[in-house]
């Protein structure tokens, strides 16, 4: 059931905003008819949010662009696992690139889809798609379209993807993590048991452990024979190594994993803050610009509102104009009237006595 559950949410979430409550009613209709339990599944799939519903509509009509901010992500997880400062350093100059250019291929599938996207709706798609290149999960769940809601990135622990995806069985299986920081092979420590001494000159190889045992049990072999010996001299003239216990000489021997240096550490911290900075700037200047194109919008609206009022009251002056004009005209229409029924009055009289006149004889 899962590969048809995860069938239906790809097509679901791929549509317009505004269709999905339909399309997923009509989709559950149509899965009753074979299994119930698919169509209560799809029933309960929810709605995204509007920037988790942009980003799916990038990863479904734009997946190139989440494809290359993917591998972008993965070398820079790789950067920062080996302390690699200053491939971190063009690596975030290139995800800053990147990200605007998605957020862009964002906006334009969505409003393809019949929807506008707003500046914090941009804002957050942003956010999803930075978390994206940080952490292989948040990674997965951008990539599969099946976004819910918005994710963010801290850059110190892992992006908390719970929830944030209709089917979590469309993640898979997760690529492994870069492997740790590894130092290279000409600074790894010496063993214990070849580094030379504060002298200078290199302690000889005795042979080992075993060497050593065979030596401390040789004086042992006159008693077997009956004869009672000292043993030498020379043997408690030995150094400490020579008493150490052999379990002890191994653990010691063993080659001690190598640390990230100091500097290591502070070049990674150095990349991290800069990439940080250069966000916040970046951030920084957005703002502003969207401060000025505000300001800008309010300026231009002042002056319309302003010439609106302006022509309001030139109409408002004809009207009234007009008004009187109506007004008077309707009074001398009357008026005429008047006059013209008093005219035709006095025709009328007029032609009656015209009419009396000529039946009287003279």
């Amino acid at each position: 059931m899962e590969e048809e559950l995860q069938r239906a949410a790809q097509a679901l979430y791929a549509l317009p905003f505004d269709d999905f409550i339909a399309a997923r009613t009509a989709a559950a209709k149509d899965a009753a008819a074979t299994s119930k339990p698919l169509a209560q599944a799809i029933r309960t799939l929810p709605k995204p949010s509007v920037a988790a519903w942009t980003v799916n509509m990038l990863a479904h009509h734009r997946p190139e662009a989440v494809q290359q901010l993917r591998v972008l992500g993965q070398s820079m997880q790789q950067a920062q696992a080996s302390l690699d400062a200053a491939a971190l350093r063009e690596l975030a100059k290139e995800r800053r690139k990147l990200l605007g250019s998605a957020v862009g291929e964002a906006r334009l599938a969505a409003e393809e889809q019949g929807r506008k996207i707003s500046g914090p709706v941009a804002t957050e798609v942003e956010e999803t798609l930075r978390a994206a290149t940080a952490d292989l999960a948040a990674a997965a769940a951008v990539e599969s379209g099946l976004l819910l809601r918005g994710l963010s990135a801290d850059g110190v622990d892992r992006v908390d993807v719970t929830d944030a995806v209709a089917v979590p069985s469309a993640l898979g299986q997760l690529p492994p993590p870069p492997p740790p920081p590894q130092r290279p092979s000409g600074a790894q420590r010496p063993e214990v048991g070849a580094q030379a001494p504060a002298g200078g000159t290199q302690r000889p190889n005795d042979g080992g452990p075993k060497r050593r045992r065979e030596e401390s049990s040789a004086p042992s072999a006159p008693a077997r024979r009956g004869t009672r010996t000292q043993p030498p001299k020379a043997a408690d003239n030995a150094g400490p190594e020579e008493h150490e216990q052999p379990r002890l000489r191994a653990v010691r021997s063993a080659p001690r994993p190598v640390p990230p240096s100091l500097l290591e550490k502070a070049q990674a911290a150095l990349a991290e803050a800069e990439e940080a900075a250069a966000d916040a700037a970046s951030e920084a200047a957005r703002r502003a610009q969207a401060q000025e194109d505000a300001a800008a919008a309010f300026v231009q609206l002042t002056a319309d509102v302003n010439e609106t009022r302006q022509r309001l009251r030139t109409m408002e002056l004809s009207l009234d104009a007009a008004r009187k004009q109506r007004d008077t005209a309707a009074a001398e229409a009357k008026q005429y009237a008047r006059a013209a029924e008093k005219s035709e009055r006095s025709a009328m009289l007029a032609k009656e006595r015209v009419l009396r006149l000529r039946n009287t004889p003279d």
